[in-house]
């Protein structure tokens, strides 16, 4: 049930029985797939997606590019493995970039906790060739969502 798997992923508030409808099938044949993609790996988990900036939240988020030398038997996988356990990467990316091998998203509370992190945390790992950090100053658009486009009523514009 692709359509299932879709539907969760850009609308995860949706209840069995709104699946159910939408796919035209019973809530116990959602609840059952649902069950058997979580116990398969296929579904990872649920996230709510907020506008922290709205929320008030202060934090910096960057963009980490790093050139790696990848270990004997396990390339890139042992190093990317060790940074993702730090609470400050959210995302690890390997990409297929000639400047780069992976790409990491990170969150701190301020820029000069973000510096701390590459600096002392991510730059000293053995097999860290370089990096490069990218601050975000404004995000636009997420997971498909788009931030802070609040609908104006275009009856304003009428004079």
């Amino acid at each position: 049930m692709k359509e299932l798997l879709e539907l969760l992923e850009n609308e995860g508030n949706l209840n069995h029985e709104q699946l159910a409808s939408m796919l035209d099938t019973t809530p116990e044949i959602v609840r059952k797939e649902i069950a058997e993609y979580e116990s398969e790996g296929i579904i990872l988990g649920y996230k709510t997606l907020i506008d922290w900036d709205k929320a008030g939240k202060e934090y910096v988020s960057a963009f980490i590019e790093l050139k790696v030398s990848p270990q004997i038997d396990e390339g890139f996988d042992a190093i990317a493995a060790r940074i993702y356990e730090y609470p400050e990467v959210k995302s690890v990316y390997l990409m297929s970039s000639a400047k780069y091998d992976l790409l990491l998203n990170i969150e701190g509370r301020t820029f000069r906790d973000v510096a701390y992190f590459v600096s002392y945390k991510l730059a000293p790992l053995e097999n860290i060739v370089s990096t490069a950090t990218h601050f975000v100053l404004k995000k636009y658009k997420d997971k498909g969502t788009v931030f802070g486009n609040e609908s104006r009523d275009e009856r304003e514009n009428i004079i």
